[in-house]
């Protein structure tokens, strides 16, 4: 399976929210799922215990199979693996893109964090990673940021290579115009889906059509 927009436009790529209770969110999930917005979605749980992860897995994997959608699990390819997400993604700190690669083999996803780093996203893009991601592009509260980077790092890149990139780091409809246009394969949305006022399902929409306009 490769990681790859449903149209010629830049795709949505959304984060769960770093904590879930699985007595609703499956059900808040398949809403927003079903807006048709969503190309992309990593599960990112943090400070929570393996068997959590596994159940959210389990919850989660069959809504985003029944719509072709990716499910990326981020920073546990051991789990990633023997749970049947689709992928992993992977940071500075975490498991290494070859230990990644070998454990999810060729056919799953394997993406990596690059912050601002071109040689970094150029080195692990030619070792075989299915796309690279940049951030973060602006202040997040979902994680303190490693780097701040501009769009130029997304026009650079996609003038050199067809790997795809992932654009990360409070990333909303208001701001992300800079970012469509200069080339980004997948926007990366936190806090600009599930805390938009009207819901989450309306959050994804606008992140939608926001990118539909930035693309005219």
């Amino acid at each position: 399976m490769t990681i790859v927009n449903a149209d010629d436009q830049t795709g949505l790529y959304l984060l769960t929210p770093p904590k879930i209770d699985l007595a609703v969110f499956p059900d808040r999930l398949k809403s927003v799922l079903d807006t048709g917005a969503i190309d992309c979605l990593q599960l990112r749980l943090k400070d929570v215990s393996d068997d959590e992860i596994r159940k959210a897995i389990d919850a989660i994997l069959p809504l985003c199979s029944d719509r072709d959608i990716p499910l990326i699990l981020n920073d546990r390819p051991d789990i990633a693996k023997k749970s049947g997400a689709d992928g992993v993604h992977v940071g500075e700190e975490d498991a290494s893109y070859a230990e990644a690669r070998a454990i999810m083999g060729e056919e799953h996803i394997v993406g990596v964090s690059c912050y601002d780093s071109r040689h970094r996203a150029m080195e692990l893009g030619e070792k075989g990673a299915d796309y690279v991601a940049f951030g973060a592009f602006y202040p997040t509260q979902t994680k303190e940021a490693k780097t701040s980077v501009t769009p130029e790092i997304i026009e650079i890149w996609t003038t050199f290579t067809t790997v795809p990139c992932v654009a990360i780091g409070g990333i909303t409809a208001d701001n992300l115009g800079p970012i469509v246009e200069a080339g980004a394969d997948f926007i990366a949305v936190t806090g600009g889906v599930w805390n938009h006022p009207d819901g989450a399902e309306a959050g994804a929409k606008a992140i939608k059509a926001a990118i539909a306009a930035a693309s005219d």
